[in-house]
């Protein structure tokens, strides 16, 4: 995984954490749904990038 896409994937997780407490503490729970999305868009992109990551690995 590209140092840039495992840094994107961590800040779409870390926004999704500070939008999922801020909608829960504000009880906003379009901010939370937002938040749990965010999350996991982050998760999605690691996965997708470690996939490729073990392709490579395997046809090198």
């Amino acid at each position: 995984m590209g140092a840039s896409e495992k840094m994107e994937a961590g800040m779409d997780k870390l926004k999704g954490q500070a939008k999922e407490t801020v909608g829960r503490m504000t009880d906003n729970e379009k901010l939370e749904a937002e938040g749990k999305m965010d999350q996991a868009k982050g998760d999605l992109k690691s996965a997708a990038e470690k996939a490729k990551d073990t392709a490579r690995d395997i046809f090198d």
